[in-house]
């Protein structure tokens, strides 16, 4: 059945994977700097205007470091919180790198037309907190994808990139990926001479919290299937810190998150018996700082520590946390900033207080913490192992361009780039600007002469393994139980002995990953041997992949996006298995403390393309910034 649908070959001299905030900004700076000299292409799997974490609006840009006023944090400043931030998981080169770009990312938001606010005083630019610049952010991401059209040439959109394309001449060297249209299934091969991966991290790799009507409800987009990690993994690139996964606390069921109302109305939350746990009393950090080291004084709280208490209130039966958003309403104004906010970012939210009668003015809302996610923009460190910027970077952190994973030819950006967390969405835009430029330069002098040696039987190969789940299923769909019941059921009911879809295959995962990675059903606690089963269960499921099946372009979609959280949930679990202490948002009850002695190092592993093998080494933490 692969035969039938045809395939075409782009050549092109910088590709990238994604068209996010960070691909975006990849395909703008890179384009700037190569002018005519080079070609660059966009491959996408949505539409660009709406995909990527902001697709559906945001209230601020979280990170807006300026440079321009004696008043103004200093990019050392913001090292220094990413740091503490973090438990001491930081790449500090490759963080001070972003942030000292972000005066010029923001003016270019400016001059694009996004609403920032403003001072009415002093026409500077406002702050909510130290970092972030409010905006009216309902239109953010078209905002940022017209330049970037306008920048590419050529763009194609509705192509899910399944694998990357090693060269068969050069060891360790990319030579392009390959995906199909889940429009037309026309299959894909992209040869390139530089490769910027720019998708986006993971959700629905861990079991959901959302179930039945709110089915796949998540914080992360549920689109993120991983990608930025599962591409550089099958091309052999390593990884650095996957066992820091992220859990925030966001409102209840709707995952509204609540950052806006703490920074900007100033409200509090407590317990369910009104204590107030941030700032943490002294006592409080005494008895924390047994588990999170001297992480526990920090100032502000680590985003982990904060989260732990939160889960700890639950475990103690003082949870679930309250926003007390009722002692901040006094008015219909102020209501009517809080609602535009949720409106802007995130409309569940406002839909959710509606459908729940839960009136923000008179009654507070339930906080919770989220299932796990992994993704390198956000509060957390675990992503991919990239070459460092050659005036600040330590020699240990560079083998290559700025912003190259450790295959030759491959850069990383976004959600991929892991140790450098805080980026968010304008953090990621301007790292795309720093790997476009990187690449533009990399293409213009290394790779000048560089030309992708892929052989006509790899692309068929290729092409046959991405289309065998479609062939798998008309091969063997004459036993299928319930051939006739409507699209929607035949994912939960069907039954068949020779095939698994790919809404089972999903749940098998996400069971597996909750119960023994550390999910929310263990309230985010493993040991040895469930990390041991867990790697076990999901080697077992990688194998059972032979069997998955597609009844439509659509589901071939969704089975490619699951071996890809596969992929990601090996890299996690292979990480923690390996990590002998507890850092992050999880306990290893058998190392249940940070040890700053031993492991204050950054963890890798790497998956042999080959041979499928899995390894792991560890590097040293190098501070450039002084405390």
């Amino acid at each position: 059945m692969s035969l039938h649908f045809p395939t075409k070959i782009v050549d092109t001299d910088i590709l990238v994977v994604g068209g996010g905030m960070a691909g975006c900004g990849a395909v703008f700076e890179a384009k700037y700097w190569c002018r005519s000299k080079c070609k660059v292409t966009l491959v996408e799997k949505a539409n660009t205007e709406k995909s990527g974490a902001v697709g559906m609006g945001l209230s601020a840009c979280n990170l807006g470091v300026f440079t321009t006023d004696p008043d103004d944090p200093k990019p050392e400043d913001f090292v220094q919180y990413v740091r503490n931030d973090l438990l001491g998981m930081v790449r500090e080169d490759l963080v001070y790198d972003i942030a000292r770009h972000m005066t010029s990312t923001i003016k270019l938001f400016d001059e694009w037309g996004l609403p920032i606010w403003r001072d009415p005083k002093t026409g500077k630019y406002l702050r909510t907190g130290r970092w972030q610049h409010p905006i009216h952010g309902e239109s953010y991401k078209a905002i940022i994808a017209e330049p970037c059209r306008k920048s590419a040439d050529e763009v194609y959109e509705r192509v899910y990139v399944t694998h990357p394309l090693l060269d068969e001449s050069r060891p360790n060297r990319i030579a392009g990926v390959v995906g199909f249209n889940v429009r037309d299934g026309t299959f894909y091969v992209f040869r390139a001479k530089a490769v910027i991966v720019a998708a986006g991290g993971t959700s629905l790799l861990y079991r959901p919290r959302s179930v039945g009507e709110g089915l796949g409800r998540a914080w992360y987009p549920t689109w993120a299937s991983g990608s930025a990690y599962a591409i550089p993994l099958l091309a052999g690139a390593e990884t650095v810190t996957m066992e820091f996964r992220l859990v925030v606390v966001r409102f209840k069921d709707a995952y509204g998150p609540v950052g806006f109302p703490y920074l900007l109305l100033k409200m509090r939350s407590t317990d369910v018996k009104g204590k107030q746990w941030e700032p943490l009393p002294d006592e409080a950090k005494a008895e924390l700082s047994k588990i999170f080291y001297d992480f526990a004084w920090a100032k502000p709280t680590p985003t982990p520590i904060r989260t732990w208490v939160t889960i700890q209130n639950l475990k103690e039966g003082r949870g679930p946390d309250l926003m007390q958003t009722q002692e901040r309403l006094p008015d219909e104004e102020s209501l009517k900033v809080l609602f535009e906010d949720y409106l802007d970012m995130t409309p569940t939210q406002a839909f959710y207080w509606a459908s729940q009668n839960i009136h923000p003015q008179k009654t507070p809302s339930e906080l919770m913490p989220t299932e796990p996610y992994v993704q390198a923009s956000h509060a957390s460190p675990g992503g991919m192992w990239a070459s460092g910027p050659s005036d600040i970077a330590p020699k240990e952190y560079i083998w290559g361009p700025n912003r190259m994973l450790t295959v030759e030819g491959l850069f990383g950006a976004g959600d991929v780039v892991g140790a450098s967390g805080h980026k968010f969405s304008s953090g990621s835009f301007t790292e795309g600007r720093i790997a476009g430029k990187s690449a533009a330069r990399y293409v213009l002098t290394q790779a000048k002469d560089y030309k992708p040696t892929i052989s006509n039987d790899t692309i068929e190969r290729y092409k046959e393994i991405v289309y065998r789940p479609l062939e798998w299923y008309h091969k063997n769909k004459p036993l299928t139980t319930t051939p006739e019941m409507p699209p929607q059921y035949t994912n939960w009911f069907e039954i068949h002995p020779n095939y698994l879809n790919w809404y089972q295959l999903l749940v098998r995962l996400q069971k597996t990953m909750d119960e023994y990675a550390a999910g929310w059903g263990m309230f985010y606690t493993t040991n040895m041997y469930l990390l041991n089963r867990g790697w076990e269960l999901l080697k077992m499921l990688e194998e059972d992949f032979r069997f998955a099946a597609a009844a439509s372009l659509h589901e071939l979609l969704r089975v490619w996006e699951v071996y890809h959280r596969l992929l990601v949930g090996q890299a996690v679990v292979f990480s923690m298995m390996n990590r002998k202490e507890s850092r992050g948002y999880y306990l290893n009850a058998d190392y249940p403390y940070i040890d700053e002695e031993n492991w204050h190092v950054f963890t890798h592993v790497r998956r042999d393309p080959k041979t499928g093998q899995w390894s792991f080494r560890t590097s040293p933490v190098i501070h450039i910034i002084p405390p």
